[in-house]
């Protein structure tokens, strides 16, 4: 049987350590951290850190998870509809970039709060023609970052 094989970063013995990835990591003695330099999704695994004591060892895992942070995001019309007094619209969100990305929608104005109401990239929504002006914003957001674009529509046509 094949034995397992680890990839040791940095090992500490009697107040001395040996940085085996200079390039990559940097070690912190005051309070006993490792910093992984110029992080990137590649360094999302799990790793461990043992203490060694005479015959006895203590192994704690972490799990590492790198994200990319999300970009600004766009809103696209997907369709819009003039009935009986009211505008109907449907708008999606999207972020080009970004990782575990979740989308919400909500109101720049008190007056249109349950309007813009969405915990999807989707919103659909009618309003009725006397509203001048809709302030609808999303929010894509992801453990690392947020970003937030107003939609504002100011009458039912084809020029929003």
């Amino acid at each position: 049987e094949d034995p397992q094989r680890k990839l040791v970063l940095l090992k500490y013995s009697h107040g001395n350590y040996t940085n085996y990835m200079q390039e990559r990591t940097r070690f912190h003695k005051l309070n006993f951290s490792l910093e992984i330099l110029n992080t990137s999704r590649q360094d999302t695994q799990l790793y461990e850190y043992i203490v060694s004591e005479g015959p006895e060892e203590k192994v704690w895992q972490i799990q590492l998870e790198v994200y990319e942070p999300v970009s600004h995001p766009s809103i696209q019309l997907i369709s819009w509809a003039l009935a009986n007094g009211s505008c109907t619209v449907t708008l999606n969100c999207t972020a080009e970039q970004g990782d575990n990305i979740s989308y919400s929608w909500g109101s720049r104005d008190t007056g249109t709060s349950g309007l813009c109401s969405s915990n999807t990239s989707l919103l659909h929504f009618s309003y009725p023609l006397q509203n001048t002006s809709i302030a609808c914003a999303c929010t894509a957001t992801n453990p690392v970052s947020s970003r937030v674009v107003a939609f504002n529509s100011s009458k039912c046509s084809h020029e929003q």
